[in-house]
This record gives C-alpha cells, sequence and structure tokens, in this order.
C-alpha cells in the first residue's frame, strides 16, 4: 500500500524525485486488475496513469485520501473528469511534452503511405525486385488537410511546409488570425471543404461527443478520390467499417492508423488490406517524449501533494470536505 499508486507502466527516472519525498508503489498491470486496484487506492493520495487505466467514478469513490490523479499524455477520455473535480481530486497531465513525438510519427506514416514503404520492404525481402510495381507519388506541391489545429496539427503543418505542402486546416476552436495558424500558413475551412481538396488529410481530435464516428461513410465519401487518411488521435473518431470500404473501394489511396476503436483491436480485415499502415498506439513512445512527460506530471503531482498549484490542470477540483486521513 503506497501513498502514490502507478497503476501502468511508466519510465522509472522521472519517478527519482517524487520517491524522494513520497512513498511510490509502480504496478504496470494493476489496471487490469479491478478488485486489487480498488484496495491499493484505499491508502493513495495520488494516482498516476497513462491511457489503459479507466478513471472511473466509482474508483474515485473507494480512494478517500485521493487528492490527485496524474494522466501521463495529453488525452483526457479515460478519467471521468466530472466525477474527480465533484470529489475534490485534481487532475493534471502533459498535453504539450510528447506534441513532437506525434507529428514526427504523422509525418513518417504520410511519408510511407505516399512510397509504400511496407509493401515495398515485404516484397523486396521476399525476394522480389520489380522497382516498377512500387512507384510512388511526391508529396511536395500536394495538400495536406489537418483536421484539428492544435499543438500536434500545428507542428504537422510546420513539417509538411517544410516538404513544400499546401495547407488547409478544419477546427472550430480558433479562428484566422490565431498564432497557430498564421505561423503554420494553413487555410482554414469547412470541413467537407477540406476534405475535398485534400491529397491527404491528417485527423488530430480528442475523442467527444461531436467528434466520435466523424469520419463515417458520409463523410469519408467526400475525400478526394485516392487520398491518404491518418489518424494518430482517438480511434474512436473513425467508423472502421466504413473506412475499410472505402479502401476496398479505392475512394480512398491507403490509411495510416496509430490508434483503434478498440485496443488491443481483434486482427480483421485493416490487417490484411496491403495499402494500410497500422502501429499500436505509440505516437508518443520516444524515449525524449516520454521523459518529458513523466517528469511534468510527477512534478505537478508533487505540486499538489504540497499545496503548490500545477503548471497543466485539467479540471477545476471542488473544495473537500471529506478526507479523514486516519
Amino acid at each position: 500500500m503506497a501513498e502514490v499508486l502507478v497503476s501502468e507502466a511508466i519510465d522509472e527516472e522521472p519517478l527519482a524525485p517524487l520517491r524522494a519525498t513520497h512513498q511510490v508503489l509502480v504496478v504496470p498491470d494493476l489496471w487490469q486488475d479491478a478488485a486489487e486496484l480498488r484496495r491499493q487506492l484505499t491508502t493513495a493520495r495520488a494516482w498516476i496513469v497513462r491511457n489503459q487505466t479507466r478513471v472511473t467514478a466509482e474508483l474515485i469513490a473507494a480512494a478517500p485520501r485521493l487528492e490527485v490523479i496524474g494522466r501521463c499524455g495529453a488525452g483526457l477520455d479515460n478519467i471521468d473528469l466530472a466525477a474527480a473535480s465533484e470529489a475534490g481530486v485534481a487532475v493534471v497531465y502533459a498535453p504539450l511534452q510528447n506534441a513532437v513525438s506525434v507529428a514526427e510519427l504523422t509525418l513518417a506514416l504520410l511519408l510511407a503511405l505516399a512510397r509504400r514503404l511496407p509493401a515495398m520492404d515485404a516484397a523486396t525481402k521476399a525476394g522480389r525486385w520489380d522497382r516498377h510495381a512500387f512507384t510512388g507519388v511526391e508529396l511536395y506541391g500536394k495538400t495536406l488537410g489537418i483536421v484539428g489545429l492544435g499543438r500536434i496539427g500545428f507542428l504537422v503543418a510546420r513539417r509538411a511546409q517544410a516538404l513544400g505542402m499546401r495547407i488547409l486546416a478544419h477546427d472550430p476552436h480558433t479562428n484566422p488570425h490565431h498564432p497557430m495558424v498564421l505561423e503554420s500558413g494553413a487555410e482554414l475551412v469547412e470541413l467537407d471543404v477540406l476534405l475535398g481538396r485534400s491529397d491527404a488529410v491528417s485527423c488530430h481530435l480528442p475523442s467527444t461527443d461531436s467528434t466520435r464516428g466523424l469520419f463515417n461513410a458520409d463523410r469519408l465519401a467526400r475525400f478526394k478520390p485516392g487520398a491518404l487518411f491518418l489518424n494518430l488521435a482517438r480511434g474512436d473518431v473513425v467508423d472502421e467499417p466504413a473506412l475499410i470500404e472505402a479502401l476496398r473501394s479505392g475512394r480512398l489511396g491507403g490509411a495510416a492508423l496509430d490508434v483503434r476503436a478498440v485496443e488491443p483491436p481483434v486482427p480483421g480485415e485493416l490487417e490484411r488490406l496491403t495499402n494500410v499502415i497500422l502501429t499500436p498506439h505509440v505516437a508518443a513512445f520516444t524515449h525524449e517524449a516520454q521523459q518529458r512527460v513523466v517528469q511534468a506530471v510527477c512534478r505537478d503531482v508533487a505540486a499538489v501533494l504540497a499545496g503548490r498549484p500545477a503548471h497543466q490542470m485539467a479540471n477545476r477540483p471542488a473544495a473537500r470536505p471529506r478526507r479523514a486521513l486516519g
């Protein structure tokens, strides 16, 4: 039983400062054992998670001493923010620290799709030396549509600019005068306009009531014929059966997915399509990004436990009348 509970695998080195002042318990697979997780939470003042642990209202209620939840990452869809706020529990996270890594993988996958690298690699390793079978396309002069021009979308746009791409963006929460729009050189347009004009579309949206299932059959039909689609955000923004049909019909030229509606997914049709690249939700998994993410979250967890303000708060916790420590 510990003061700071970590229910998933995280890098140990950034934990060192927190370990120096608090009793820390790391159980990488604890998120899979609901009963033991609930038992460990009875003494925890802080709970650190990634994206596998479902932080529910029931678990928060089972943690009478809990003061802060640290989410090692940018997404918050696995945390019941309303329940945490009502219980007086602060939620801290790291919305900026992994943005470079996600942006770099986005560009890597875009290049891999454009030049058909996975199929080319597999064929060459199998003994085929068929140069004409793998003619690709250049990204220079093409149009990249970015859906969600937050920090990650902005960094993708800047890198795509360096490749000579034109940038379209759709983001209802920004305006043409926002610095990210101006610095990225993006033209802000409506979503359907973006889909019809883009040679490649990259999604960088959170999972919300308004974005789940956004890329459905109707919207996929509005893509420019042969366009490429990338999703390194959240899997449930895409209707996977509709995406499969768009890929099989040739409406889309290819897709790269780092996230899925259900993780880990049951292998199916997507895994069999040769114009699809699949990665296991690893966009943020570089050594540098993970160090920054865990450092930032541990720093904010320590601050909350010491009664100081955190740098990156995701909620406004209510005053806490409960939490008897005896």
